[in-house]
């Protein structure tokens, strides 16, 4: 028998319940050395996984040996950030045999529930940015569309939250304290990546310009993958991340003269690159890691892509036409000299033909409008780490400014702004400009979003290069946030429409048929409720708050951030209280008010609105005279595992930003495809859902965007703040340390926010939101009423599946073939 026909015994498993049952317990057995004596529940999800995974590896060669042999182009998605979640329940439901899995563990005694949790999250990511991209991963492989994710293998993850003396703490995310079954460590598949050193430039006998990157430090780049499973189909694209290891990583001879730290120091500087995710930035040292970090992985990622287009072609001519390269924001811009440095100094293109490649195969996401959060890179820090890359950047922006005198004569102003390097006291290097001028598609992520890049944030290139702008309205995947997360709404939908809207969720337009249907909305309730019984258990069992399920469940869960204003919910929370405590003819409906996000560790404000939302709960939770109907919890360490169960339990979205400010948003489409109603400004993707399920089924509130900037030279908080006496009095309260007795003082600088320059335009729109929270409480009075535009809310949600986006990124950008994978 040939090692290939042994293979293809070794590799038919079965998906029925007895054969993963047997090979859960060969998993235990050989590959974990466990018995019935000393099995625990992370060795049996651990079992699971492995026999899962043994089932998806078939698919998963074969996959990858299709592309190979028909050649397929490929997208490549560069993202600093895929915010994983939990992948056991989702590949199995990918895969059709959860209910197999469920009865094999049932008939072992086993709660499959209870692996499910055992499961940690991966700790790849931090907010909508990392979740965006894992959605987009989760579409490509159900839409069978030949792609590649790559990022870092963080070893640990943001960090991982606790509320300690009512505030923030960081502690590490031990993420892979367990192992990780689902990845595949990839050794021969490794590459240098270069820092530091110096250009040494010279002719050659032709009279060429040759660069020699020398006198170098190095670190090794370790490839990791991971499965990506479409729906239902023989596809299993691949997620590769990057693990950094060191060139030398023991010194024998320090060790042996006792030198026992200068012996690994080699080794422990390497592995910092990927450590973990976001370090903090706000030193010298941090800034070089996190350039560090997003040119590693960013080099691994590019010679991969080019050791595989070379496996079929022996010449660049084609290199566009099989690969295209997304940059999900600008963390990934480096791609762009990357891929010079390696086609001149590597492979000895000349810079004409080198260019023409790189600016037909790079795409460029951008996903904010704060021009604070571009990135501009020092220029003598980058220097020192990348010289390089520097000089190749210096290129390009010699002959772009050409370029833009020829368009633009005499317009200083213009080249100031257009300019890859920016000039002034410190010059910086501009990643998004780079990025503009490297790409040949500039995308916006919702219809507004765009419309501000190009006529604000990108203005002077959109004015150069309209041809490249376009939008692509981001998407969720429907997999994950409503089949998997909400199965028992899920399998009533089914139950009425069939189960076609999972790939394709123009489907759910059939449920309008049933808003009204008396016994569909109550079943609709029912689910709705126990949903909202679990999530109280929850919070229970993580804060020690006990709630009622009855109240209304009205939330707020993303990264905090001022601009997101969770500052201007707690501070209605409040106002409420104090109407409760003041004002004998105040009513509202029962409600309890959750939040859940991180502040990033050095974001001062943030951390204090964090502080605020916790010592405002503890007043409230604990005075009896309201708290029947007023309650708040802060849920800690938000994470995607978490928000499955908070999206199914909600009643209202809170999606608040100050217009113009939120770039789309990916919770808002989560909540309203679960059924929640929406209370929000005209920011972000909020428009196009308005647009979607109609303005009586959703709750708008506040300034656009025009009148926000309209605003801004003549606006005066206190005008508004004097309109409202209890608003008077809520601040008075929080600035004199009423809800922070130990510490008088605590609320001060916030409470400056607001009162003086509010630029986040709290003030402005708190009378506007209290009065769309009053319209919600009215609402809720009627269930029956309420339900109806809940039911509407999901009927409508067809347009922001990430399917739709992933098509609309490969009509327009992409051009990428479909290939289906046959039965391996």
């Amino acid at each position: 028998m040939k090692l290939e026909q042994l293979l293809d015994t070794v590799g038919k498993k079965g998906m029925d319940a007895e054969s993963l049952k047997q090979s859960f317990a060969e998993n235990l057995r050989y590959r974990l050395a466990r018995d019935h004596h000393n099995t625990r529940g992370q060795d049996e999800y651990l079992a699971l996984s492995l026999a899962t995974r043994n089932r998806l590896i078939e698919k998963w060669l074969k996959t990858q040996e299709t592309y190979y042999d028909v050649d397929a182009k490929r997208a490549y998605y560069l993202s600093a950030e895929y915010l994983m979640g939990r992948m056991f329940v989702n590949n199995l439901v990918s895969m059709g045999i959860y209910d197999d899995a469920q009865k094999a563990m049932a008939d072992l005694d086993i709660d499959i529930k209870t692996l499910e949790d055992e499961e940690p999250d991966m700790g790849l990511g931090n907010g909508g940015l990392g979740r965006l991209a894992s959605c987009f991963l989760d579409s490509m492989a159900t839409m069978e569309i030949p792609a590649v994710g790559y990022g870092i293998r963080y070893e640990f993850g943001i960090f991982e939250q606790k509320i300690r003396d009512l505030g923030q703490m960081e502690y590490p995310d031990h993420w892979l304290n367990f192992r990780c079954p689902w990845e595949v460590e990839h050794p021969e598949y490794a590459f240098e990546v270069k820092f530091f050193g110096y250009v040494n430039q010279r002719k050659d006998p032709m009279g060429n310009l040759v660069s020699e990157w020398v006198d170098t430090t190095s670190v090794i780049g370790v490839a990791y993958d991971i499965p990506i499973v479409g729906y239902k189909n023989n596809t299993v694209n691949t997620l590769r991340l990057w693990s950094a290891r060191a060139t030398n990583e023991f010194d024998l001879h320090s060790f042996q003269g006792g030198d026992y730290h200068k012996a690994v120091e080699e080794k422990n500087i390497s592995e910092n690159i990927s450590k973990v995710l976001y370090p903090r930035d706000d030193n010298e040292e941090g800034k070089i890691l996190r350039l560090k970090q997003q040119y590693f992985f960013v080099s691994c990622s590019i010679q991969d892509i080019i050791r595989r287009y070379l496996g079929n072609h022996d010449s660049f001519n084609q290199f566009p036409e099989k690969a295209v390269i997304q940059m999900n924001d600008t963390h990934p811009t480096l791609a762009i000299p990357e891929l010079m440095r390696l086609f001149l100094d590597v492979h000895g293109l000349s810079w004409g033909k080198a260019w023409d490649i790189t600016t037909r195969t790079c795409a460029y996401t951008n996903h904010t409008l704060l021009t604070e959060a571009l990135e501009r890179w020092s220029l003598p820090l980058f220097e020192r780490l990348l010289p390089r890359h520097l000089q190749i950047i210096y290129e390009i922006n010699r002959r772009f400014m050409r370029d833009v005198s020829v368009r633009f004569m005499n317009d200083n102003e213009k080249m100031a702004a257009l300019s890859i390097i920016e000039e002034g006291d410190e010059r910086k290097v501009r990643m998004a400009n780079l990025a503009v001028v490297g790409s040949f598609s500039v995308n916006g992520v919702a219809a507004l979003h765009t419309e501000l890049l190009k006529e604000n944030v990108l203005n002077d290139f959109y004015e150069m290069f309209p041809e490249k702008f376009n939008n692509k309205t981001n998407g969720i995947t429907p997999r994950r946030w409503l089949k998997v997360c909400n199965p028992s709404l899920s399998e009533l939908i089914t139950s009425k429409i069939g189960d076609g809207w999972t790939t394709n969720l123009d489907e759910l337009k059939g449920l309008e048929a049933y808003a009204k249907d008396e016994t569909f909305i109550k079943d609709w309730m029912t689910i709705k409720q126990n949903n909202k019984d679990e999530l109280a258990r929850i919070t229970q069992e993580t804060s020690g708050h006990i709630i009622d399920p009855k109240s209304i469940f009205d939330v707020q869960i993303k990264r905090i951030h001022e601009y997101k204003r969770q500052l201007l919910n707690i501070l209605r929370v409040a106002y409420c209280w104090t109407r409760l405590k003041e004002d004998p003819n105040f009513k509202m409906e029962p409600r309890t008010y959750f939040f859940g996000g991180k502040a990033a560790p050095g974001y001062y404000m943030a951390k204090q609105i964090i502080r605020l939302i916790c010592h405002i709960s503890e007043m409230v939770n604990s005075d009896n005279d309201t708290n029947d109907v007023l309650r708040v919890v802060f849920l800690p360490n938000y994470r995607v595992s978490l928000a499955e169960k908070i999206f199914p339990a909600s009643d209202v979205s809170e999606q608040i930003s100050t217009a113009g400010f939120e770039a789309s948003g990916t919770g808002n489409m989560k909540f309203a495809l679960n059924g929640a109603l929406t209370i929000g400004t005209l920011d972000g993707a909020n428009i196009e859902i308005m647009e979607e399920v109609g303005e009586e089924n959703i709750f708008i509130f506040g300034l656009e965007a025009n009148e926000v900037e309209a605003m801004r030279s003549d606006y005066h908080p206190q005008d508004y703040i004097d309109k409202d006496p209890y608003l008077q009095e809520t601040i008075r309260l929080i600035r004199e340390g009423f809800f922070s007795p130990e510490d008088p003082h605590a609320f001060h600088a916030l409470m400056d926010t607001i009162t003086h320059g509010d630029y986040y335009m709290v003030m402005a729109d708190f009378a506007d939101y209290h009065a769309a929270q009053e319209k919600v409480d009215e609402l809720y009075r009627q269930p029956k009423f309420w339900t109806q535009k809940a039911i509407l809310n999901v009927a409508n949600m067809g347009k922001f599946s990430s399917d739709r986006t992933i098509g609309d990124y490969n009509n327009d950008i992409w051009k990428v073939d479909t290939v289906s994978i046959g039965d391996s």
